[in-house]
């Protein structure tokens, strides 16, 4: 009696197909790795997954036995982690027998050659699965779900820097609009001295859509333009720069942020509040300097403060400085709650600096054709693609975006390794 060679279930699966399958593949992006990797993981990741994982078993097993709401919500939370870890280890499975398949020598050649087919197959996927998992693993940010509000400023480069913010503003109206996201422009100052509408002196745009903040937080940070000015006789570049400020905006109605709330970010006591009102400034409009229809509010504790006179009415000018102050208050106390872990995650990354409004991120430059953004490193020459809104800048933000979870994962190794070691120092 013959026996047949063992056949791992994925190879038999494999023979009796018709079709090929290809795994998906995604980009990667350069991020500094601590020693030690597993199958693409560090352990200090692996072992935060599995905790993960025991957690949402457990508390999987105490929702059959009687529902309850914070459970339920913790569950879900945790589910993503979960699932990735759990097909993250199918993969390494999977590639465990195919290896102990090709040792063997009583495989058969047909047999033999799907293994190996199958197994570069899986090795190529690994590496996406393992980029699935470390992104489970980043805490959710507490605004991804939100609005936003876009502020443009003009920086240094006089009268240009007027001119490139006007065009920002109109790139990412564009986006928008490519995007299905309802913008509208609450706020735009014109700089008078300039004398036209196509320099800005500051622009807020206002974005409805749930999660647009999570989409647009990649654009925060100084944007610098290098370019010959049409009033240039001499034809010399200029350089000048835009500041861009993403910041979350409070929904119309909402529970989890309250404005009446004291532990809500968006909570602002009134009597912390200084109201002015005003008449309206700028150029046209028979409203302006006639009536007192300009609000300006003053945040004592802060010093933030927002003006606005876009409206005719002095009650919707209220509405939307309020709207500002409170977006602008949140960001700052969430800066507030992160300085620390900012601190932590500066030494892990040696001396790499929290992304902010003063930090340079991309350049524009007109005489190559050229936009670089200089988190990710990517660069492209075709700058109509990117100033319009179009596929270039959607490129360019998604490029962004794979570097924010580099610097989220190296955040966590940072977390993890300060807990080991703290724990470490109290068993001593």
């Amino acid at each position: 009696m013959f026996l047949s060679p063992w056949v791992c279930s994925r190879c038999l699966s494999r023979a009796l197909r018709t079709t090929k399958w290809q795994w998906p593949q995604i980009r990667h992006y350069a991020a500094a790795t601590p020693p030690q990797i597993e199958h693409g993981l560090s352990p200090i990741l692996l072992k935060r997954a599995k905790a993960i994982a025991s957690e949402h078993s457990k508390l999987s097993a105490q929702l059959v036995e009687g529902f309850d709401s914070k459970i339920a919500k913790r569950v879900g939370e945790l589910a993503s982690a979960s699932h990735a870890l759990r097909e993250w280890e199918k993969a390494i499975e999977s590639i465990s027998e195919l290896r102990a398949l090709l040792k063997d020598e009583s495989t058969d050649e047909e047999l033999l050659l799907l293994a190996e087919e199958d197994l570069s197959e899986t090795t190529k996927s690994l590496a996406a699965l393992s980029d699935k998992l470390k992104q489970s693993l980043i805490p959710k940010h507490p605004f991804a779900h939100l609005p936003c509000l876009i502020e443009i400023r003009p920086g240094a480069g006089g009268d240009e820097a007027g001119i490139f913010a006007y065009e920002v503003m109109r790139m990412y109206l564009q986006f928008c609009t490519r995007h299905d996201l309802q913008a509208t422009v609450v706020k735009q100052d014109v700089d008078e001295a300039a004398g036209s509408e196509g320099r800005l002196a500051e622009a807020v745009i206002e974005t409805a859509a749930a999660g647009s903040y999570d989409l647009l937080r990649t654009e925060i940070g100084v944007h610098r333009v290098q370019r010959v000015p049409a009033t240039e006789t001499k034809g010399r570049t200029h350089t000048s720069a835009v500041s861009v400020m993403v910041l979350p905006s409070l929904p119309e109605s909402t529970q989890s942020t309250d404005i009446d709330d004291p532990n809500s970010d968006y909570y602002i006591n009134p009597q912390d509040v200084i109201s002015e009102k005003m008449k309206a400034g700028g150029a046209g409009g028979q409203h302006v300097n006639k009536t007192e229809s300009a609000i300006r509010l003053t945040h004592t504790p802060t010093g933030l403060v927002v003006s606005m006179q876009d409206s005719r009415s002095q009650h919707e000018n209220r509405r939307k400085a309020w709207l500002l102050l409170r977006a602008r208050v949140a960001e700052r106390k969430r800066e507030a709650r992160e300085e620390e872990l900012v601190k932590l995650r500066r030494g892990a990354m040696g001396g790499v600096a929290k992304m902010g409004r003063e930090n340079k991120i991309r350049t524009y430059n007109f005489n190559q054709n050229r936009c670089t953004d200089h988190r990710s490193g990517i660069t492209l020459h075709n700058l109509d693609s990117v100033l319009d809104g179009g596929a270039g800048l959607e490129k360019i933000m998604a490029s962004v975006r794979g570097w924010l979870v580099d610097q989220e994962i190296n955040g966590l190794l940072a977390e993890e390794q300060v807990k080991e070691l703290d724990q470490s120092t109290q068993r001593k």
